[in-house]
């Protein structure tokens, strides 16, 4: 959430910026600007009358004692008066408040300076690109053909048990994935990131917290009985860890990752790109979050892009890692990098990862602060990053690794799969 300082101090430079996002702010930060204006005049009238109010309180036994009973009640009169004025003011102040902070958390985050603009993924910009694209000659297979010819992911059975899009891995299938969770985890700690295993259902104040609630409640799958919200990525539970909290000056960096199912509705998502692993409604990944000061958030993201490029670079995949425009980023992004994988029997990209500073937005629907060096209360920088997304990620190792009738696995894997290869 922006804060109401800065739309108050620079409510052009806002709409400008949120123009690069394709959203029409002015409406919407006008009307915050008004009811601010006027929520700091009631408080102002508020506090007046409430100190009248005690005035006229102590005024009272003062008179009752000097026998002017008259003047007595007419002054209970002027703080009953008071009173009810008070309670006007107050209940008219709520809603004022409450219309402010509706409006407050429809505006998306700033975009960085860095970001390009752009409509959609077609304006995305490629900075960097590595790994050869493997020629795999005529008779590769996709994915979901190879997976049913080894028997080690069954899309017909999730759809018995469930329903599309959520598949049964088997055999070495499932080993797979448990030794990709087990790698990514692995690399991750010995990077210096704190293991964690969170809840995988959230309340509403944690979705709110990191900003899928209000924004994407159509694609949470929400248990309303108890009115918990199945995650969609592991960011939510675990930078909400730090919700409510304030840290010390010397608390910096944290550090954390996490594995957990991940749970999308996917509405809206139709066509030939979802077949197999492509679009799932449950899938596997593993996650990196940082808390950080507002001057290391930027070398940061650095930090955390070359963690999850060497990531992929272990494994030997085609990728490439593009800065989102504006028209293609989230509403809480600041800036978010992607890192797609090749998927060579598909001839196309398939996005695994994305890692995205949020700067202060985060923090400020958290209330996550930190004490400065100077004692002073400030919003920390919030950031995280997919590493990795499991399902196109294997999807792009059986296509990319089919040679000879098998299925190849990483050398950087074989430990964790205690197999070479599947065939």
């Amino acid at each position: 959430m922006l804060t109401l300082k800065l739309l108050r101090e620079n409510p052009e430079f806002v709409i400008n910026k949120l123009a690069i996002k394709h959203f029409d702010a002015r409406e919407i930060v006008e009307k915050i600007i008004a009811l601010d204006k006027n929520r700091r005049n009631l408080q102002t009238e508020l506090d007046a009358c409430l100190a009248e109010q005690k005035k006229k309180a102590a005024q009272i036994g003062s008179l009752m004692k000097e026998g002017k009973r008259a003047e007595a009640e007419a002054v209970k009169a002027e703080v009953a008066s008071l009173k009810a004025k008070s309670s006007d003011l107050d209940k008219t102040s709520q809603e004022n408040n409450a219309e402010l902070d509706s409006l407050m958390v429809l505006l998306p985050n700033i975009p960085c300076d860095a970001v390009p603009e752009g409509k959609g993924a077609e304006d995305n910009v490629v900075v960097k690109m590595g790994n050869e694209i493997p020629d795999l000659g005529p008779d590769a297979l996709p994915h979901w053909e190879l997976a049913k010819k080894f028997d080690i992911i069954d899309f017909d059975l999730g759809v018995k048990l469930t329903g599309a899009g959520f598949p049964v891995y088997k055999g070495k299938g499932a080993r797979l994935q448990r030794a990709l969770i087990n790698y990514f985890l692995d690399i991750n700690t010995k990077a210096g990131y704190l293991e964690v295993e969170p809840p995988v259902m959230v309340n509403e104040a944690s979705g709110f917290g990191t900003g899928q609630l209000p924004d994407k409640e159509g694609q949470m799958y929400h248990a309303t009985v108890d009115n918990f919200y199945l995650v969609p990525t592991a960011e939510v539970p675990v930078t909400n860890i730090y919700r409510d909290v304030i840290l010390g000056n010397n608390d910096f960096p944290v550090k954390m990752t996490a594995y957990t199912p991940c749970f999308r509705r996917e509405a809206g998502s139709y066509g030939k790109d979802v077949r197999g692993l492509n679009r799932l409604h449950q899938f596997d990944k593993v996650e990196i979050v940082r808390l950080e000061k507002p001057e290391n958030s930027y070398a940061a993201l650095d930090e955390m892009i070359a963690h999850v490029e060497g990531i992929v670079n272990s494994l030997g995949l085609p990728y490439r890692i593009l800065r989102l425009c504006g028209g293609d980023m989230s509403f809480t992004s600041a800036i978010t990098y992607d890192f797609e994988v090749y998927s060579a029997a598909q001839g196309r990209w398939l996005e695994i990862s994305s890692v995205s500073n949020f700067e202060s937005y985060q923090a400020n629907r958290l209330k996550l602060r930190y004490k400065d060096a100077e004692g002073k209360i400030q919003l920390a920088h919030t950031l995280n990053g997919s590493s990795l997304a499991l399902p196109r990620v294997v999807a792009a190792l059986l296509e990319n690794n089919q040679k000879d009738g098998r299925i190849w696995i990483p050398e950087a894997l074989r430990p964790y799969t205690g197999f070479d290869y599947i065939g």
